[in-house]
C-alpha cells in the first residue's frame, strides 16, 4: 500500500514537473515570438545579465566579411580603447600602427625632430613624401559604451517603430555622442547629433526655450525619418547612377549610407563620382577611405571606420558582462 501511495505521489509529481516545464518552454518561445516580429529578427540577439534584458543587433556579418580585419578597424578599436595620455603615430592613409608613446613625450619634442621621426618612417616603409603621418591621441574617456549600452534597445525599438533599420540606431548610439549631451562645434546636438536645421525638418522643435534633441525618444523619430526619408533613398540614387547592385541589408551599403548620414549626400555622391566604381561591397567603403573630394575629407573618411571598431567592442562588452545570449529568432522559423 505504501508503496503504490509512493509511486503514485511520484508519478503525480513527475507530471507536474514535465508540465511546469512544458509551460516554461512555451512561454520563452512566446517572449521571443513577440519580442522578435521585424525584418531585422535574424540579426537581432536578447542579452540577459542579471534581471536585465537588452536587445542588440549582432555584429556576425561584419566577422564573417572579414571587415573586423581591415587595419582602419582595428586602429580605431585600439584607439577607442586607448587612454587620452596615449597616442598612437601611424600612417594615415593605412591605419598602420607605427609606435604608441605617452601624450607628454610627444608635445616635448620639438617639431624639426617630429618631422625627422615621420621622414623616417616614410623612408623606412617606402612612403611618398607627401604622405601624411598621423599622431592620434586614445579616445577611451569618450566612448563610454558602459553608460550608452542600456540606451541601444530603446534606439532600436524606436527605429523598428518606425520601420527603419535599427542597424543604424546602435552605430550611431555608439559613436555619435555615446552617453553624453554634447553639442559639437557645427551645433550637432543629443545622442544622435542632429543639425538645428535637420531636426527642425523632421518636425522637432528647437529654439532658444527648448531642444526637443535632448529627448531621446523625439531625437530617435527625427534620426530614424532622416534616414528613411533622406539618407538611404539618396543612397539609392547614389548607386542606381552607375548600376551597382545592393541589399539594403549589406553591410557595406549601410557604411555608404551611414557616409551620407554624417557628410551629407552631396559630398559622398562627389566622392563617388571621383572613384566611379564598377562594383559596390568592401572595395567602395575603402576607396571612400582613400579618397576625398569636396567637403567628404579626414572625418568623413573616419566615420565608418569609427562605426566597425564600435560594433566589435559592444560584440565584446555584451560576451563579457552576460548570464546569457539568445538569437533573436521568431516561431516561424523554429
Amino acid at each position: 500500500m505504501y508503496i503504490a501511495l509512493y509511486l503514485t505521489l511520484k508519478g503525480n509529481y513527475y507530471i507536474d514537473s514535465m508540465r511546469l516545464f512544458i509551460i516554461l518552454i512555451y512561454s520563452i518561445s512566446l517572449i521571443q515570438f513577440v519580442q522578435c516580429q521585424s525584418p531585422w529578427d535574424k540579426e537581432k540577439i536578447e542579452v540577459k545579465k542579471n534581471q536585465e534584458n537588452n536587445t542588440i543587433i549582432s555584429a556576425k556579418s561584419i566577422f564573417s566579411e572579414g571587415w573586423s580585419e581591415l587595419p582602419q578597424t582595428i586602429f580605431w578599436k585600439k584607439i577607442m580603447k586607448l587612454s587620452e595620455d596615449s597616442v598612437l603615430i601611424n600612417i594615415a592613409s593605412s591605419r598602420t600602427i607605427i609606435k604608441k608613446i605617452k601624450k607628454t613625450e610627444w608635445n616635448n619634442q620639438p617639431e624639426g625632430k617630429k618631422e625627422d621621426f615621420k621622414d623616417s618612417i616614410r623612408e623606412i616603409y617606402g612612403l611618398d613624401k607627401n604622405e601624411k603621418i598621423y599622431c592620434t591621441s586614445g579616445k577611451k574617456n569618450f566612448y563610454r559604451f558602459d553608460i550608452i549600452y542600456p540606451y541601444i534597445s530603446r534606439g532600436i525599438e524606436s527605429f523598428e517603430k518606425f520601420n527603419v533599420d535599427p542597424w543604424y540606431s546602435q552605430s550611431i548610439l555608439l559613436i555619435e555622442s555615446p552617453g553624453q549631451l554634447t553639442k559639437s562645434k557645427s551645433g550637432a546636438y543629443g545622442v544622435f547629433q542632429l543639425m538645428p536645421k535637420v531636426a527642425r525638418d523632421q518636425g522637432l522643435t528647437v529654439n532658444q526655450d527648448i531642444d526637443e534633441r535632448s529627448d531621446f525618444e523625439r531625437s530617435a523619430y527625427a534620426a530614424s525619418q532622416l534616414l528613411k526619408k533622406t539618407c538611404i533613398p539618396q543612397a539609392k540614387k547614389i548607386l542606381d547612377s552607375k548600376k551597382i547592385k545592393y541589399k539594403e541589408d549589406d553591410i557595406w551599403f549601410r557604411l555608404f549610407v551611414l557616409h551620407i548620414y554624417h557628410a551629407g549626400a552631396k559630398n559622398v555622391a562627389a566622392v563617388f563620382n571621383k572613384i566611379d566604381p564598377k562594383k559596390g561591397g568592401q572595395y567602395l567603403i575603402q576607396e571612400m577611405w582613400q579618397n576625398t573630394a569636396a567637403n567628404f575629407k579626414n572625418n568623413s573618411q573616419n566615420y565608418t571606420q569609427v562605426a566597425l571598431a564600435a560594433q566589435i567592442i559592444l560584440d565584446e562588452y555584451i560576451h563579457s558582462n552576460y548570464d546569457y545570449i539568445l538569437d533573436c529568432v521568431s516561431m516561424d522559423n523554429n
